[in-house]
Parts: C-alpha cells; structure tokens; sequence
C-alpha cells in the first residue's frame, strides 16, 4: 500500500532483459531498505531484490511489462519512488495500490496562470472510473481530477512543487504514463456492474 507522494526520484543505472522479465538496478537515496519489501517504482509495486548503499535491484515478469512501459524504460531514465506505508503512517495523498491499470498518452500541456495543466487520454473503460475532483495516480503521483474531457480524456492541474520533485515535470505531448484509477471507484464500478447489465436486458 502507498500514498502517491513521492518520496525520492531514482535513477535507472542497469537494465537485463531475463527470459521471465526485466531486472533494473536503481540508484535513489535509501540506505535502510530490505530484501523483499515493496517499492512503487513509477507507480508499479515492485520488489527490491538485493541492495547496497543508495541502490537496489528489483524485477519486472511478463505480466508486469504486458501492462506497463517498464518494457522500454532504459538506463538513465528516471523515476519517481515510493517506500511503501506503514501502519501510523500519514496518508497525505491517498490509498495506493501500486497496480497499474493502464498506460494513458499525455494529449497536451499547457500553463495557465501559476497551473500547469496536463491532458491524458484514457481508455473508454478507465475513463468511467474518474470523478471530478476524485484522485488518479499519474506514474506513481497522486493527484486530483482537475477536469473530464470529451472523447475519454481528463485533465489534471500539476502544482510547482510536484513539477520539480517527480519526473512529471518532463511530461510532453506523447509521453506514456502509468495510470492507477482510485481503488474504491474500481470496487464501486465492480459491485454496480451486474446491476446495471441487469437493468439494460430488461
């Protein structure tokens, strides 16, 4: 479980394609991490495997690059990081899982007044899960629905301060970001559906 607020920004120093995935070694500023628990590595729950000072590896299997862009990432890259809650923490953004549901492309940018806006497109099926002013993860960042958009899109009103403490700040027209609906629309959405399959056959 994490909160999308994103506590260091690493960088890719190693990628290995396996026969079951891809393992990444990461430079960040942790030093007290521990075999096998959990970081939200651009917003995708993944597990450190070994690690030493201010690094870790960890690994992507088949399933994970299926629906991530963790397939193309390459060293050098950077991105955003995530430890993940403890029980007392502060739940400052809101109730992460770490499991992406889909890649959604940045449709435009633009700065109006002390806002940056950013337009994502959605597929029909994760648009249905946005609210105005309801919570989405963009690569990992929590961060509130400015607006609905025609044709499946949202938009998403980015503070200064997130612009130079993620990597959401390099955001451009046609860049792939990770998109994680918030989990109790999912749940909502999952309990109504039989109801509403219901409702249109009568």
């Amino acid at each position: 479980m994490f909160t999308g607020l994103i506590d260091d920004v690493g960088t890719i120093e190693v990628v290995s394609d396996t026969e079951v995935g891809r393992t990444l070694r990461v430079a960040c500023r942790y030093d007290e991490l521990v075999p096998g628990e959990s970081i939200a590595v651009n917003g995708a729950c993944l597990t450190v495997r070994e690690h030493g000072a201010q690094w870790f590896t960890c690994a992507a299997v088949v399933t994970t690059l299926d629906r991530t862009t963790i397939a193309d990432w390459n060293a050098g890259d950077r991105v955003n990081l995530e430890r993940a809650l403890r029980l007392g923490d502060r739940l400052g953004g809101h109730l992460v899982l770490g499991h992406v549901d889909d890649v959604a492309t940045v449709r435009h940018t633009q700065t109006r007044a002390d806002a940056w806006l950013v337009d994502l497109q959605l597929t029909p099926e994760l648009s249905l899960l946005m609210a105005p002013h309801g919570s989405l993860t963009v690569d990992g960042v929590s961060l509130t629905v400015n607006a609905l958009l025609p044709d499946h899109g949202v938009q998403l009103s980015i503070i200064e301060y997130t612009r130079r403490h993620t990597t959401l700040g390099a955001l451009t027209a046609g860049c792939a970001v990770h998109i994680e609906a918030d989990v109790l629309a999912k749940h909502v959405a999952r309990l109504v559906a039989p109801h509403l399959a219901a409702h249109a056959i009568s």
